[in-house]
């Protein structure tokens, strides 16, 4: 049974197969870029496990699994139960027919299951294998479980992150995804070096030692000094204004921020106020960070008697850097982000049309793109299992009835 696939033509990783046993969001993310890009990403999973992040969360309000379907659009889905003999058998023959492989369970699993990196080589000399972990495959910590807030907090960065009268606020979202751009990166870096070598590796993806690789700059300051500077909230040291400031309308905000003089000279024209310029308390960069409680208190009261969208188009105007701080329905609605391709609309099989992050890059001549709405469970067993492995009716038939296919 083939399936409808769109054509790819010229999309920078055609011929590229991926075997995705990644799950929840680093690892899937990671996937996900590989398949926007034009790899054949094969999802692996299973009845008896599927990817938490496949199920619905009513508790958010959330009836659909979002998490999911942004990070799986343009994949293929097949069911296997690793944990049946003829399962784990069935896995390592969809490896050999892989270029990468990319796991995100904790250390030791995929070993348990059959498929560590040592017995991969055995079926496929060249694989390139990417684990991607809360903190790496060897070391005291390896066992670890760990989700995208701990990443931020194991790694350091929560601590630099929130009001220096308040708590860390950890990072969620953003963990998970710069860890899955992280290994993305890494994934075709090892992907490369076999092309030129003939020689696959493991790639060992650490979201604890991504997440410290976000805070260089604070260690550097350790180092020279014995301390680092703390949570700062929205300020950057030396440029004022750099906040977000309320505007008219509910929740509704925009960010400013000045780093020059000839911008701080567009802010003061948009706002009427060229006084600030002669002003002993703005006139310079060090007095307006000295300064910039009551600066941001000013700003705020010219801010939140216009629009966010008012303000963005007049800022601009006068050369300074202020964007309207945007809510999901806003980037949806955008009209810039329509034009560039950047949110686009999928419609399944059945007719349904939704939404969807399209690909954040631009290529003149291999564009990536997302195509394919989220797949089912298991939707594309026939093509992988039938077209791809060459296995029979018979076969297949026969383990599903086995639950090897489950």
């Amino acid at each position: 049974m083939s399936i409808d696939k769109k054509p790819m033509t010229n999309k920078p990783l055609q011929g590229v197969r991926i075997a995705d046993f990644t799950v929840h969001a680093a690892g899937p993310f990671c996937t996900h870029l590989l398949a926007l890009l034009g790899a054949e990403c094969i999802k692996v999973e299973s009845t008896n496990r599927m990817d938490v992040f496949r199920k619905p969360h009513p508790v958010y309000g959330r009836m659909e699994a979002a998490s999911f379907a942004q990070v799986a659009a343009n994949k293929l889905s097949i069911q296997i139960n690793m944990k049946h003999p003829r399962g784990a058998e069935l896995a390592r023959r969809v490896i050999a027919i892989s270029d990468i492989m990319c796991e995100s369970f904790r250390p030791g699993v995929m070993d348990r299951l059959g498929i560590g990196y040592e017995a991969l080589k055995a079926i496929k000399r060249d694989i390139v294998m990417v684990s991607v972990s809360a903190c790496g495959q060897t070391g005291p910590d390896r066992n670890y479980r760990g989700y995208a807030p701990l990443f931020g907090a194991t790694g350091g960065l929560g601590t630099l992150t929130g009001f220096e009268d308040g708590p860390p606020v950890e990072m969620r979202h953003v963990m998970d995804h710069g860890t899955g751009l992280t290994a993305a990166a890494a994934a075709l870096a090892a992907y490369f070096r076999k092309k030129r070598t003939g020689q696959g590796q493991h790639v060992d993806i650490s979201a604890r030692e991504v997440a410290m690789s976000f805070i260089g700059d604070a260690l550097l300051q350790f180092a020279a000094t014995g301390h680092s500077h703390g949570r700062q909230g929205n300020d950057i040291p030396g440029m004022a204004p750099h906040n977000v400031y309320p505007c008219e309308g509910k929740d509704m905000w925009i960010s400013i921020a000045v780093a020059e003089d000839s911008e701080w000279a567009g802010l003061t024209r948009a706002m009427g106020r060229e006084q600030w310029l002669s002003d002993k308390r703005y006139a310079s960069a060090a007095g307006r960070w000295d300064n910039r409680r009551e600066l941001d208190k000013e700003i705020s009261e010219w801010t939140r008697t216009s629009t966010r969208e008012d303000l963005t188009k007049l800022l601009q105007k006068h050369g300074v850097a202020a964007f309207a701080s945007y809510h999901a329905k806003d980037i949806v609605e955008d009209a810039h982000m329509r034009s560039r391709g950047a949110v686009k609309q999928l419609t399944s099989p059945e007719g349904e049309t939704r939404m969807a992050v399209g690909v954040p890059w631009r290529f003149s001549r291999t564009p990536g793109s997302i195509d394919t709405w989220t797949p089912k469970l298991g939707e594309h067993n026939r093509y992988v299992f039938g077209e791809l492995l060459g296995m029979a009716e018979s076969e297949i038939l026969e383990l599903i009835e086995d639950r090897a296919i489950y």
